[in-house]
């Protein structure tokens, strides 16, 4: 191609940092320079990174570094959905060719491809994405047709991608005259192409493992150190997420159940007195069946104490807001969060309000206060499993204790994801409504009461005329009959 000489060309084929440095102007990190410096010699780069050190980056300058330097190659990249290719690596791709004339002037870039002006039907890169609902044989397809002397395979974000779309790759290298393979992506699945060239299939791959550890001399500067440690200080080191986003590495697969049943059992065994919770709130979560075999269940919950909840079963609208009405009365609760997903608890919302309360709808699939879950139910899930940790005090509810410790959760991209509800209702041959209702009550914080102590050192809330009990401790327990009690 014009503009550079062959000389110049074939040292940016050898020395892609002499590339990168020269056509960009840039300065790589030491981690990058490590995989640029491999990429001519390795067929298969493999990074196993932290949250946002710039491995992006590093595909970009390869491809364009396989684009410049070698003669009609062929390039397809994916990811593991199509916004992530084209929001990330595609917009990478043109971010890094508008820093150099030479590429500017030599490539064309469009929303899906990248081509050699001079020779556009040969010489080319392809963004080529794949159906999650899609079969085997149609996910292998994504990167098939790559017939060439030189081909180069991205996959970014590959954790999640399907392993027939490695295994189309893989198959390509075979008649080439150079091949390669990048991969890139967040450890978070502990199966997939990522996992294996980390682990069964190590010795095939050059595999770079990248940290934001503030410990770690080698750590990526890119990553704030002090939103590092702020991860670190707030979630604890052993955290699933603090692990994969911050340390970059696979959680231990003993991590993905949420919690253990020995754990729920000891929070079970906990005592509180009345006076230890008398400042926290008093909340009701409210998980509203879906079909006949599912229960409805009112959960209150105060501070650290869990009371014993309450079941329905083939309850209306009106039944089931009546039962939450005089709850809510007798017990003053402050909040009421009721289960809105997918409008199930639309009529218990409306009846409630008509009955002059103020209950919140919650969808299950809504966006979460904290980014590093997928949805609100995971948000809750797992803030609920955190309070049983800090010393939360569980009723003796069995459906609940095996619910906690059978829901397993996983990852999408960098964010943490619980399994469907259907799959856990499945594993435990019912509906999981006893966590659903628990986890309710973490739904959005709740202020706390206020409670005053009297000259004879006897406390109160604001809404009571008697004093609290302040005796010895004891647990709690519902013991009132109620008429809308159905099992």
């Amino acid at each position: 191609m014009k503009g550079v000489g062959l000389g110049e060309l074939a040292a940016w084929r050898d020395d892609p940092v002499r590339f990168v440095r020269e056509l960009f102007g840039v300065v790589p990190d030491a981690w990058q320079e490590e995989v640029l410096a491999a990429f001519p010699k390795a067929p298969r780069l493999a990074m196993k990174a932290c949250k946002g050190p710039g491995k992006t980056a590093v595909e970009a300058w390869l491809a364009w570094n396989f684009l410049a330097t070698r003669n009609d190659p062929k390039i397809a990249a994916t990811s593991i959905t199509s916004d992530n290719l084209f929001d990330n690596l595609w917009a990478e791709m043109a971010k890094w060719q508008q820093r150099s004339a030479y590429l500017r002037e030599h490539f064309r870039w469009t929303r899906d491809r990248i081509v050699c002006r001079e020779r556009p039907e040969t010489w080319w890169m392809s963004a080529r994405t794949w159906n999650r609902a899609s079969d085997r044989t149609q996910q292998g397809s994504t990167l098939a047709g790559l017939h060439a002397d030189n081909i180069l395979f991205i996959l970014d974000e590959s954790g999640g991608i399907p392993d027939a779309v490695m295994a189309t790759a893989e198959a390509a290298l075979s008649s080439c005259v150079e091949g390669h393979i990048v991969q890139a992506g967040n450890p978070t699945h502990l199966e997939g192409p990522l996992y294996r060239a980390c682990t069964s299939e190590r010795r095939l791959w050059h595999v770079t493992e990248i940290t934001a550890d503030p410990d770690d001399k080698r750590r990526s500067t890119r990553v704030k150190a002090d939103w590092a440690k702020e991860q670190i200080e707030k979630y604890g080191r052993d955290n699933p997420w603090v692990l994969v986003n911050v340390f970059g590495r696979f959680p231990p697969g003993s991590l993905n159940t949420l919690i253990g049943p020995d754990e729920c059992r000891a929070a079970m065994l906990r005592v509180y007195r009345p006076e230890d919770i008398a400042r926290a709130p008093r909340v009701l979560g409210v998980d509203v069946a879906r079909f006949g075999d599912d229960a409805s269940v009112i959960f209150p919950r105060q501070g650290l104490v869990a009371l014993a909840p309450l079941k329905l079963r083939n309850a209306d609208g009106m039944q089931g807001a009546g039962a939450v009405a005089r709850r809510a009365a007798d017990w003053k609760a402050d909040a009421i969060f009721v289960d809105d997903t997918g409008g199930w608890g639309a009529s218990w919302i409306d009846c409630l309000r008509t009955l002059g309360h103020a209950p919140i709808g919650i969808g299950f699939a809504a966006r979460p206060n904290d980014p590093r879950y997928e949805n609100k139910r995971t948000e809750m899930y797992f803030d609920a499993v955190q309070w049983i940790k800090n010393g939360g005090a569980i009723p003796d509810v069995p459906e609940l204790v095996a619910a906690l410790s059978q829901t397993t959760y996983s990852f999408r991209g960098d964010r943490l994801l619980l399994e469907p509800k259907e799959q856990v209702k499945a594993r435990l041959g019912y509906s999981p409504d006893d966590a659903d209702a628990l986890a309710l009550t973490f739904a959005q914080p709740v202020a706390g009461r206020q409670v005053y102590t009297d000259s004879a050192g006897m406390t109160y809330t604001l809404d009571e005329r008697e004093p609290r009990y302040t005796g010895p401790a004891r647990r709690f327990c519902i013991t009132e009959y109620d008429p809308l009690e159905f099992d």
